[in-house]
C-alpha cells in the first residue's frame, strides 16, 4: 500500500509536514471561525456574547466525545494498518461510525432536557444571558450528529494519510459557518435574526455539510478502509479497544468542562464580563492551539503506524520534531497576546471594563503557551501508544489538583487580575507530570520495540 510506505519510509519531517500542513491549516480555519462567531455574537450584546462563553463546557464535551472517540479509531486503525490486518481495520471504522450515531442521541437528551438546568446553576432565570444561552445550546446539542460524523469520517481518512481529504471535509464545514454566521445571528435579507441562536444554526450547517462530503470522499477515494452495514452487528471487543484508547482523552475534555465550569462560576463571583473575557480568550486561543492539535493530528498515525511496525527511531524523530514545531508555534502564540492584546479584544466590541480585565488575562494566561506545546505533543505519544490514560492522570493533575485550587486561592485577593496566574502555575506541574509519564513509556515500550522484533 502507497500510504503504508510513506508513513514507513518517507524522511520524518517530510512526513510531518505531510500528514499536518492539511490538518493544522485546516484547524486555522476552524479557529477562525469559531472567532468570527464570537465576533458576531459580540455584535448583538455582551450578555449574547457571555451566554456563549458560559456554554461552552457543554459543546467543549460534545466535541471532546467526537474527538475522543475519533482518537481511538485513529490509533486503532493505524496500527492495524502498520501490521497489515485489513480486516480489523474495516470493522474499527464500521464500529467507529456506529458510535457515533448512538454518542448523538445521547446529545439529543442532553439538548431537549439538560440545557436549562445547566444554565440555571450560573445565572438568573430573569437574566438575558439565560435565554441567550439555553436558544444557543439546545440547537448544538439536538444536532450534534453533524459533529459527530464529521470527525469519524475525517479520522478514517487521517489514519490512511489521507490527510488532504480530510481537510477539504474541515474546510467545507468551516467555510459554511463563516458564510451562514451574519446571515442568521443579525438576520440579513431573508434569513431572520435569531441572534445567537443563529450562531448555533450555522455552527450545525457547517458541520453536517462536512460530514455528508467527508461521507462521499471516503466513499470514493478512501480504498484502504471498506466500511459496510450489512450484516453488521456491534463489536464489543473492537469498541472495548477503541475506548480502552479514547476514553481518557474523553475524560481529559470532560475534566476540561468541569474546569471551564468552575472557572466561570470563580469569575461570576466578580462580574460577568470576567466570564465574557474567559470566553473570548478561549476563542482566541484556539487561533493558537488549533494548528498544534491538527499537528498532533498528523503525528500520533505516524507515531502509531511506527509503533505497528517495529521502528523505533522514526518514532523518536517524529516526536522531537513535533515538540520543537509545537513549542515554536506556541511561543510565537504567546508572543502575539503580549504585543496587542487590546487588538485582540476589540475584535468583540471589547468595552473599557472589558479590556481592563482582558488584556491583563490575555498576558497572565499566555505564559503557559511554550509549555502547554511541550504537554499537547507528550500526550499525543500517550495516544498513539495506546496509553491515553497518563494523559487522563496528567490532565486531572493540571486542571482539578491544581488550577481551580490555586485560581479559588487567588480570588481570595480580591484581584480578578491574579486569578489569571492558576494558568501558568499548573502548565509547569503538566511539564512534570507529563515528563514522568514519558519517561515510563520510553522505558517500557518505546526501548524494547528492537528486543521484541
Amino acid at each position: 500500500m502507497k500510504q503504508e510506505n510513506k508513513m514507513g519510509v518517507m524522511p520524518i519531517g517530510k512526513l510531518i509536514l505531510t500528514m499536518s500542513l492539511p490538518m493544522m491549516l485546516s484547524m486555522l480555519v476552524q479557529a477562525l471561525y469559531n472567532i468570527i462567531d464570537s465576533i458576531w455574537v459580540a455584535k448583538v450584546s455582551e450578555d449574547a456574547l457571555t451566554a456563549v462563553s458560559l456554554a461552552f463546557p457543554v459543546q467543549n464535551l460534545m466535541i471532546g466525545v467526537a474527538t475522543g472517540t475519533g482518537v481511538g479509531i485513529n490509533a486503532l486503525l493505524s496500527r492495524n494498518l502498520g501490521a497489515r490486518n485489513f480486516e480489523k481495520v474495516n470493522k474499527v471504522a464500521s464500529n467507529g461510525l456506529f458510535l457515533a450515531a448512538l454518542s448523538s442521541v445521547l446529545f439529543l437528551f442532553v439538548g431537549l432536557f439538560a440545557v436549562k438546568p445547566f444554565f440555571t446553576t450560573q445565572v438568573d432565570t430573569s437574566s438575558p444571558i439565560f435565554s441567550y444561552g439555553v436558544d444557543y445550546l439546545s440547537v448544538c446539542c439536538a444536532l450534534s450528529f453533524g459533529v459527530f460524523g464529521q470527525v469519524t469520517v475525517e479520522r478514517l481518512m487521517q489514519a490512511t494519510g489521507k490527510t488532504t481529504l480530510s481537510m477539504v471535509t474541515q474546510l467545507s464545514g468551516a467555510i459554511i459557518n463563516i458564510i451562514f454566521d451574519p446571515l442568521f445571528i443579525l438576520g440579513v435579507g431573508p434569513f431572520p435574526r435569531l441572534e445567537a441562536k443563529g450562531a448555533a444554526v450555522a455552527t450545525v450547517l457547517g458541520q453536517i455539510v462536512a460530514f455528508i462530503i467527508g461521507l462521499i470522499l471516503n466513499k470514493k477515494f478512501n480504498k484502504e478502509i471498506h466500511v459496510s452495514f450489512k450484516k453488521f452487528k456491534p463489536d464489543k471487543d473492537i469498541i472495548g479497544e477503541i475506548y480502552k484508547i479514547g476514553v481518557p482523552s474523553i475524560v481529559m475534555v470532560g475534566i476540561g468542562s468541569l474546569m471551564t465550569y468552575l472557572m466561570n462560576k470563580i469569575l461570576l463571583s466578580f462580574t460577568e464580563t470576567a466570564a465574557a473575557v474567559f470566553g473570548v480568550y478561549f476563542k482566541l486561543q484556539s487561533f493558537v492551539f488549533m494548528p498544534v492539535f491538527g499537528l498532533n493530528n498528523g503525528v500520533i498515525p505516524i507515531v502509531a503506524f511506527n509503533y505497528g511496525a517495529k521502528k523505533k527511531d522514526r518514532m523518536i524523530k517524529a516526536v522531537k520534531i513535533s515538540v520543537t514545531m509545537a513549542c515554536v508555534i506556541m511561543t510565537l502564540g504567546m508572543a502575539l497576546m503580549w504585543i496587542i492584546p487590546e487588538t485582540m479584544l476589540q475584535l468583540f466590541e471589547a468595552s473599557e471594563n472589558m479590556l481592563s480585565i482582558g488584556v491583563p488575562a490575555l498576558r497572565s494566561i499566555s505564559l503557559s503557551f511554550p509549555v502547554a506545546g511541550f504537554c499537547i505533543c507528550i500526550g499525543s505519544v500517550f495516544q498513539a501508544l495506546g496509553k491515553s490514560h497518563y494523559s487522563m492522570f496528567t490532565s486531572i493533575a493540571r486542571q482539578l489538583v491544581v488550577l481551580i485550587p490555586a485560581a479559588y486561592l487567588l480570588s481570595l485577593t480580591g484581584n480578578v487580575n491574579n486569578v489569571w496566574l492558576a494558568f501558568p502555575i499548573a502548565e509547569v506541574a503538566s511539564a512534570i507530570t507529563s515528563s514522568f509519564f514519558f519517561a515510563k513509556v520510553y522505558k517500557n515500550i518505546i526501548l524494547k520495540i528492537e528486543e521484541d522484533k
